[in-house]
């Protein structure tokens, strides 16, 4: 394939530190680049320096607002690209589809990544549910393709919107990392406490978590990593806990991330909204015994391959894992980094992406 001029907008840029979209746009674009492509990343904080990993960073202003960072973002971003020129543009986040005609307008060709059902979040007031209904349907319209991650989302884009979407979904790494430095730094025990992974908004149900464990007579412990920036009454009550075997650091990125994950008794995913949360994918691609909230996106992830609970099982579901022998747990961890490597593979992905991308270049 010829190399290409790309660009990845709609994030808050690399390297990651905040969620999925960012580590995604890192795993793609470095990919991509490794690839001979020559790869720009939109990015809100400002890096060491302007090459990350062979991909070029562009940083531009946003106004810090729960309601308009993402947008406000996107907007002057696709300003600056429609002035340096790129042959394919990928966006992320259904919320910027408003944006996409301009670039397809003059000639570049536009992808985007609608993510899940954003409107469906607990954290957004009328407005911001509103203006993600009608990025929907935008999204059915202004881009040259629809990407979803899952399908679950596919089908609902198909049989909402009568849109046919590409299909192409999350990756993640395959084995454990050795080193054990986060754990030990947080006191945490190597197969000895339960992890839970993601941004502390209600419909991540990281305080269920808690409330859970807590329920249990156990010495392992609990810790909850994650952050959000415009939830902190809600992570105020997630804090709220006398139980010393809980661990509340914030948020983890990189290599101590990594570590968590290889080293837990066992994984907790808890989501309610989205399509596929790439924590999930990541902890089973360490080998993590995972335990999930079955719902669709979920169950599509990890059915088969980790143990479901639901909103009043979680505590029961914890308590047979404590209970199992160690060769009926490694049997699970098996079969979740079984199914990671047969379908979510990072270099499957780019493969896709890069396709595709490369069928929306303007001939």
């Amino acid at each position: 394939m010829r190399p290409l001029r790309l660009a990845i907008l709609g994030t808050r840029g690399i390297p990651a530190s905040y969620g999925g979209f960012e580590t995604f746009a890192e795993e793609l674009s470095t990919r991509l680049a490794s690839r001979g492509h020559d790869v720009t990343v939109y990015c809100r904080e400002r890096a060491a320096a302007p090459v990350y990993r062979g991909v070029h960073l562009t940083f531009l202003p946003t106004i810090r607002h729960k309601y308009l960072d993402t947008v406000a973002h996107t907007l002057v971003s696709t300003f600056h690209l429609l002035s340096h020129r790129r042959d394919a543009v990928l966006y992320c986040n259904a919320a910027n589809a408003i944006f996409t005609w301009m670039p397809r307008l003059a000639g570049i060709g536009v992808a985007l990544n609608v993510d899940g059902l954003e409107r469906n979040r607990k954290k957004w007031n009328r407005i911001a549910k509103l203006w993600y209904a009608i990025s929907e349907r935008l999204a059915t319209v202004f881009p040259d393709a629809v990407v979803t991650d899952a399908s679950e989302i596919q089908r609902y884009y198909r049989e909402r919107y009568g849109q046919p979407s590409t299909m192409i979904p999350y990756g993640a790494d395959i084995g454990k990392t050795p080193t054990a430095e986060a754990p030990d730094r947080l006191g945490l025990e190597p197969g000895r406490y339960f992890l839970y992974v993601s941004r502390m908004e209600p419909e991540n149900n990281a305080l269920y978590v808690r409330e859970s464990f807590e329920r249990l007579v156990t010495d392992c412990r609990l810790a909850l990593v994650g952050d959000a920036p415009y939830a902190p009454e809600y992570i105020a009550r997630v804090r709220d806990t006398a139980d010393s075997r809980v661990v509340i650091p914030g948020a983890i990125y990189g290599q101590g991330y990594q570590e968590l994950g290889s080293h837990c008794l066992a994984y907790i995913h808890a989501t309610e909204v989205g399509g596929t949360h790439p924590a999930l994918i990541e902890n089973m691609g360490r080998g993590a015994l995972t335990l999930y909230l079955d719902n669709t996106e979920n169950a599509e992830v990890a059915a088969g391959a980790g143990i479901p609970f639901d909103h009043e099982n979680l505590a029961d579901r914890m308590r047979e894992v404590l209970a199992m022998p160690e060769e009926e747990r490694n049997a699970w961890r098996a079969k979740a980094v079984q199914r990671v490597r047969d379908r979510y593979n990072w270099e499957a992905v780019t493969d896709a992406y890069e396709r595709l991308l490369e069928s929306l270049v303007k001939k």
